[in-house]
């Protein structure tokens, strides 16, 4: 049972993966294509920001989903920051 009023249980796990499988299909998009890391990273950053803004706005508010992700795009851009600036130091 849901504490959320009509989020079943199921619902709610697909939309934690949601997001998940987002950040892996760029991921492996960017992989493929060897593209620069920071353009990857910054891509990531902006489907966090999305899904966010999408469990604020469109879905029964997931408060804390939203701020997590929020949190994730925040680090995602840093690192993107990071690798922009200093290629060869970046893990990513």
């Amino acid at each position: 049972m849901s504490h959320i009023p009509g989020i079943d249980v199921i619902d709610f796990v697909l939309l934690t993966i949601y997001p998940v499988a987002a950040l892996f299909v760029i991921e492996m998009i960017f992989r493929i294509t060897k593209l620069k890391n920071w353009i990857k990273l910054s891509a990531q950053a902006i489907i966090s920001i999305a899904f966010g803004i999408a469990y604020l706005t469109l879905i029964a508010a997931h408060w804390l989903t939203a701020l997590v992700l929020f949190v994730l795009a925040i680090a995602l851009l840093y690192q993107s920051r990071l690798a922009k600036l200093k290629p060869g130091k970046s893990p990513y």
